[in-house]
């Protein structure tokens, strides 16, 4: 008889533990430094997901992690330790083809088109056909960052599509910020930098520093660099928190939008920045700088990663890696 009451107790805490881990109220994000996640940030900031969460009477628990590089964030989502996450597109091409019929992870939003820029202490290069084996490039991961991607895209431009991979036996991993203090400095550990926002304008504002290219120039124009991503089960078992995540993402690029002011100290005290807010506004008003939540130019490093094979299925649609929650929306 005590068998059997303990056999029943544990199939109760059994029980509870199942409906407590599927229960929404919970939701595990991760973010990335710099202006790219932006739209996150203010969601943090302004504590949008909650509010959304309690105009639906679901009171929502969001727990925030700030990493850096492509690498560390898909590996937090894989393992499940992020329910959502920041990722660059060439990260959520690869997660995305690795994880098709299973986890089956997914952008949930563009988080804007910020440009990112390929910069230089070095006068000898003046483009990416300068780089020679004496030189080091700093990228937050190796080869399988969205720098990484953009670079073997310049790459196959440059010599073909067999030498894609050419320039990455020269990448340096490294926090954008680091590699912006080596790049300020001269340090001899690294002469070029794949940056992003804010590090690439800070390190444009040296004289010694110049751009050789930017992703503008590799993909012929504006394009997302960063999305907020999640499995397609999270999404299912928790459609009022996804639902509320998505509303935050656009009243977040809204904030963005009309007051550019308030979107600068936002991101300066959320990343702990020491930039004036003047800077900060300059770079949020840059004519090649846009928030907004509608993808931009995705599919053709899509169908370049496929081509070289890093990516075994091919996306005819960027609609392939985003979640179809608005089949009007008019993406690319």
């Amino acid at each position: 008889m005590i068998k059997g009451s303990l056999r029943f107790a544990w199939l109760v805490v059994f029980a509870l533990l199942a409906v407590r881990a599927h229960a929404e109220g919970t939701v595990k994000i991760v973010d990335q430094y710099g202006i790219g996640s932006l739209l996150l940030k203010v969601v943090k900031d302004q504590k949008l997901i909650e509010k959304h969460g309690a105009k639906e009477g679901l009171p929502i628990e969001v727990q925030w992690t700030t990493l850096s590089g492509g690498a560390a964030v898909n590996d937090t989502l894989l393992s499940g330790a992020a329910d959502v996450a920041t990722i660059g597109i060439g990260p959520l091409l690869t997660i995305w083809d690795r994880t098709r019929d299973r986890q089956d992870f997914r952008a949930i939003a563009a988080l804007g088109a910020v440009p990112v820029y390929l910069v230089s202490n070095n006068p000898r290069i003046k483009s990416i056909k300068d780089i020679g084996e004496q030189d080091r490039i700093a990228v937050v991961s190796v080869a399988v960052s969205q720098q990484g991607r953009l670079l073997q895209m310049a790459s196959a431009k440059a010599y073909g599509d067999a030498e894609y991979a050419r320039l990455d036996r020269l990448e340096v991993s490294m926090p954008h910020a680091d590699a912006t203090t080596a790049m300020l400095a001269g340090s001899s550990l690294i002469d070029l930098h794949f940056s992003n926002a804010p590090y690439q304008y800070q390190e444009l504002e040296n004289p010694k520093i110049h751009r050789v290219m930017s992703s503008i120039d590799i993909l012929g124009g504006p394009s997302t660099g960063s999305v907020a991503a999640a499995s397609a089960k999270w999404r299912s078992d928790n459609p009022k928190t996804y639902a509320a995540v998505r509303a935050a993402l656009a009243d977040a690029a809204r904030l963005v939008e009309t007051d550019k002011p308030q979107a600068a100290a936002i991101y300066i005290r959320q990343d702990g920045s020491k930039l004036s807010p003047a800077f900060v506004e300059k770079i949020l008003s840059d004519s090649e700088v846009s928030f907004g939540t509608i993808p931009q130019n995705t599919l053709q490093l899509g169908t370049f990663l496929h081509k070289v094979g890093v990516i075994r299925h091919e996306p005819k649609s960027w609609r392939d890696y985003f979640f179809n929650d608005d089949p009007a929306l008019k993406g690319s």
